[in-house]
């Protein structure tokens, strides 16, 4: 099965409060809960195609918002008054705003694991093992204390938990962008994005520390390389790796079934072979990576392909997305996207399409995907999610084109909906209308988005695009007048993607056609070459087109002669995909 990950934000999702605003409190604000992923929700986003779950936000981090025996946390080291999801203070915990008892947080977390798995879906949580909060203290587990034993008086040392700075380059005082950060006189520690000093920027994840795991991360992929292997003793394995270990369990005896694992190219590639392996050892479960090739993987050479090769499902693909919005913030055409779908290439199968997370702009904001994203998002879905057979990650309210327009904070307005603050999902509050999950105070255009979004999740398990091959059409279209050519253009393909999907074992053949265009329908011939025919292995005189996202249209019948000679002649309108089967007539 082709895994289809919905992100569910929890502070957000049920969160039905209205009038926020800018840096307001939880009671200002309101939260989303555990309680509020209800069956009615969970019955719709199982009926959606959806198979994974991942419940983003649950384990507890610092915040500005106190309960009973869990005091605030210091503002200096508190993104947001709700707090970064990513600065977990507690890996054994789950957060209290989640909860509509506190005092009984993880037993209401663990129904709604139950819940999820009851309308057959898997339960996903994120795992952070790059950097934990400042303020970082089990009170679930404390035996699994980070920095216990640590010696705070060098910068590494193989079982330290953390990265401790030299006292000689400071005054011994962690200063942050929002003040002096009074537990780590005389003992600062290395943020999580590897600033090794007294007075990181806000630029930085100063809110954060980052875990050592036996090597000096300065020393790169070498160092990280000479750590121990798969089949190491406990007894030579560094401290941080029997502590995450002791994560990943607490988390599977729970019920959880996948993690998210956030900037996993931070982490030496030895742990997550052990750690992958072992957890497997436990039962089932799926490994998603957030990774890309930056500066900071400790990584010879492609960090997502060593990420596979050290056992995950799947990595993100980043550069799938970044050419999808490149069509409206770069100036690219459709005929370039052919390169990022190769089969050959791993990421054909195991890198993650997705047009919207926490960490991108939502589509429909105005300020972002050329203030076109919410015209076009049908198009660009259905080329992002089809052109692959890997997992498709799915962010809540991408379904109903939330623009970001909740009140934020930290945030700031940036075209996200933010992580940091207690913030609300406008249009999704509409389709959740009081958990009765209906849609019904929703205005038509949204409910048709929705409806579009599920049927193309669905369509997915078809073996034509979860188990077959790609091969793209534009390359044989350019010179077509009729195929998305702009005026003053001596060349198509600008607007207008064109490819097949072709899955041997089934004998099932798919065509997509997307219209990148947000203004104007297409009238196109899409030409077929002899090539693409034996490759689909379509030898009859004649074919049949039937559409599969709106399968009431009448099917297109077409000789071979005049599909190799004048092409298929398909209208789509702007913005949207015509998904079609190809059969012999």
């Amino acid at each position: 099965m082709r895994p289809v990950v919905y992100q569910l934000f929890v502070r957000h999702f049920s969160n039905e409060k209205q009038n926020g605003k800018p840096w307001g409190t939880k009671v200002e604000n309101g939260c989303g809960l555990f309680t509020g992923v209800n069956d009615a929700s969970l019955r719709e986003l199982a009926g959606m195609g959806v198979t994974h779950l991942w419940l983003t936000g649950v384990l507890r981090h610092a915040t500005r918002t106190a309960y009973t025996d869990l005091p605030a946390h210091p503002a200096s080291v508190v993104k947001g008054i709700a707090g970064s999801p990513y600065a977990v203070v507690d890996y054994f915990d789950v957060d209290p705003d989640l909860a509509e008892c506190p005092g009984k947080r993880l037993a209401e977390f663990r129904d709604l694991l139950a819940r999820v798995r009851k309308w057959g879906m898997i339960p996903m949580i994120d795992f952070v093992p790059n950097h934990v909060s400042r303020c970082y203290a089990s009170t679930v587990a404390p035996q699994w204390e980070f920095g216990r034993q640590d010696r705070t008086d060098v910068f590494f040392e193989r079982n330290n938990s953390y990265f401790y700075l030299d006292r000689g380059t400071g005054d011994g005082r962690m200063m942050l962008p929002d003040g002096e950060f009074l537990p780590e006189r005389s003992r600062g520690r290395v943020t999580g994005n590897n600033a090794a000093t007294w007075s990181p920027l806000d630029t930085d994840w100063y809110e954060t520390v980052k875990l050592n795991y036996g090597c000096d991360y300065r020393h790169g992929a070498a160092e990280a390389e000479a750590l121990p292997g798969l089949m190491a003793q406990r007894e030579t394995l560094p401290r941080t790796w029997l502590l995450l270990d002791e994560v990943l369990a607490w988390w599977q005896s729970m019920g959880v079934g996948g993690f998210r694992c956030d900037m996993a190219h931070m982490v030496p590639l030895p742990f997550w072979r052990w750690a992958i392996a072992h957890a497997r050892l436990r039962g089932g479960v799926f490994f998603m990576a957030e990774a890309y090739n930056d500066g900071m993987k400790l990584t010879e050479g492609d960090a997502l392909s060593a990420l596979l090769s050290a056992g995950f499902n799947a990595v993100y693909d980043a550069d799938a997305y970044h050419a999808l919005r490149g069509l409206y913030e770069g100036g690219g055409w459709a005929n370039d996207l052919d390169r990022f779908h190769r089969p050959e290439n791993p990421l054909f199968s195991h890198g993650v399409r997705y047009v919207e997370n926490h960490d991108e702009p939502r589509m429909a904001s105005p300020i972002l995907w050329g203030g076109v994203g919410e015209k076009v998002a049908r198009a660009v879905m259905a080329a992002q999610f089809l052109t692959s057979c890997g997992p498709v990650l799915f962010y809540n309210g991408q379904e109903v084109a939330e623009r970001a327009d909740g009140p934020s904070g930290f945030g700031g307005t940036n075209g996200r909906t933010s992580i940091f603050d207690y913030t609300t999902l406008p249009r999704l509050q509409l389709w959740y209308n009081h958990g009765r999950c209906d849609g019904a105070t929703l205005p038509a255009e949204l409910l048709n988005l929705r409806d579009f979004c599920s049927r193309l999740l669905r369509m997915l398990q078809l073996p034509a695009l979860a188990y077959g091959s790609f091969y793209g059409l534009n390359w044989a279209n350019q010179q077509t007048e009729q195929f998305g050519r702009d005026p003053g253009e001596s060349i198509s393909g600008h607007r207008v993607y064109a490819f097949l999907r072709h899955d041997p074992a089934s004998r099932s053949a798919i065509l997509v056609v997307c219209n990148f265009s947000p203004v104007a329908d297409a009238d196109v011939r899409v030409h077929f070459s002899e090539d693409a025919c034996n490759w689909a292995r379509r030898t009859a005189d004649g074919f049949q087109f039937s559409d599969l996202l709106e399968p009431e249209t009448s099917p297109v019948l077409i000789a071979r002669s005049t599909l190799l000679s004048s092409g298929l002649p398909l209208s789509i309108p702007a913005g949207s995909a015509r998904v079609l089967s190809w059969d012999c007539s």
